[in-house]
């Protein structure tokens, strides 16, 4: 298939692919999917090899946020019944990080609801950070914590945050139709405001919220103009309780596709399969490691992931190795430059003609919601 062929070609270079380029990915049939995957893994064990990266989350405050992000069980006004708690101490966060790290994490993601935070907070998540350091040697901190205003990136480097996470989420056409208290600007600007800190920037995207298929390619590009180290690709997790509980618009295959574009388009970039995996990759999650470098490791943040031992089962038995925090993530090119090239994608059902997901047949079942792990007296799943 010619346009594979130039795809890889372009990918090894660390070409971008043209517009029409990227929707074509999407726009491959089921016969091609096979070939699409083949292809998008010749590019991304050129740039990393057979690692792939694990990280764990730690929500350090549940529910009760003030944004209206229809994707969002923690928004305002959510219904869905998550467990719901305000700060973590330090300890109780480096006791749910340290699951993480023994199940083989590399790195740790702190994740705060909310608009942003307070100095205050800022303070709070730098005693955090301190006390995760101390005790696990060579871990990696990504800090997500909302909006930052000035000066709060450079504390958060100064405390020895790594990263910051701020996704994108959609493109900035269709970005106020799932949020109307703060804009796709904003989170730009929190972006730029951790690469100009030092922090390695990380931001991706949320496929299946009824998207076209321009609006994923339109954040792919918008996120290659910030320029990030690492894009997690999230897959909408339709919770009851939420604008978007009847969007399931996703099949395993679109997904695949979605994640294949991210790679032709941010070959040499941490792709990391992030929330939603176990509900619409299902059996084809094995396939996604071909294409994507870096997972989550068990639970997210409201919802319980597959237990970690199948995570370690399914990446061994699929010829894959856990990277060790020994070993450097990125291709040498960027890791010298701090932060790299990037993008992200979205998804749904437009333009390449599939069909909107049957809501009656939609897979409730696999959506749970986390009731053990930070927050709770339950041991966490790592």
């Amino acid at each position: 298939m010619d346009l594979l062929n130039t795809l890889v070609d372009k990918g090894l270079r660390r070409e971008l692919p043209s517009r029409e380029e990227a929707l074509a990915v999407l726009a491959t049939s089921d016969d091609e999917l096979l070939d699409v995957v083949a292809a998008a893994g010749k590019v991304r064990r050129h740039w990393f090899g057979r690692r792939v990266k694990l990280n764990y989350l730690v929500n350090l405050k549940s529910g009760l946020c003030p944004e209206d992000c229809s994707y969002c069980s923690q928004r305002l006004g959510s219904k869905a019944e998550i467990l719901k708690y305000t700060w973590l101490k330090p300890d109780e966060a480096s006791k749910a990080a340290a699951a993480g790290v023994a199940g083989g994490a590399k790195r740790v993601c702190l994740v705060a609801s909310g608009r942003g935070p307070t100095d205050k907070d800022v303070d709070r998540v730098a005693r955090t950070i301190d006390a995760i350091k101390s005790e696990n040697e060579g871990v990696e901190i990504c800090a997500c914590l909302g909006l930052l205003d000035e000066g709060q990136a450079e504390r958060l480097r100064g405390a020895g945050a790594d990263a910051y996470n701020h996704n994108l989420n959609t493109s900035e056409a269709t970005y106020g139709d799932i949020t109307t208290t703060h804009t796709y600007a904003d989170r730009v600007d929190t972006v730029n405001k951790a690469h100009e800190a030092g922090l390695s920037a990380c931001s991706g995207l949320i496929a299946g919220m009824g998207e076209r298929d321009e609006d994923p390619v339109d954040v792919v590009y918008g996120l290659r103009e910030l320029d990030p180290d690492s894009v997690p690709v999230n897959f909408l997790i339709p919770f009851e309780g939420t604008p978007l509980a009847k969007e399931w618009n996703l099949t395993p295959q679109r997904c695949l596709r979605i994640l294949a574009m991210v790679r032709f388009v941010c070959p040499d970039v941490e792709v990391r399969i992030a929330g939603g995996r176990e509900v619409h990759l299902r059996s084809m999650q094995p396939l996604a490691l071909h294409i994507a470098n870096s997972i989550f490791l068990g639970d997210y943040l409201t919802s319980e992931g597959q237990a970690g031992k199948t995570d370690l089962d399914m990446i061994a038995d699929a010829g894959f190795e856990v990277e060790g925090t020994e070993q450097v993530t990125l291709p040498e090119h960027r890791a010298a430059g701090g932060c790299g090239s990037t993008c992200a994608p979205a998804p749904e059902t437009g333009t390449d003609g599939e069909a909107a997901a049957d809501t009656e047949g939609a897979r409730t079942d696999l959506v749970a919601v986390r009731r053990r792990g930070a927050g709770t007296d339950l041991a966490p799943n790592a």
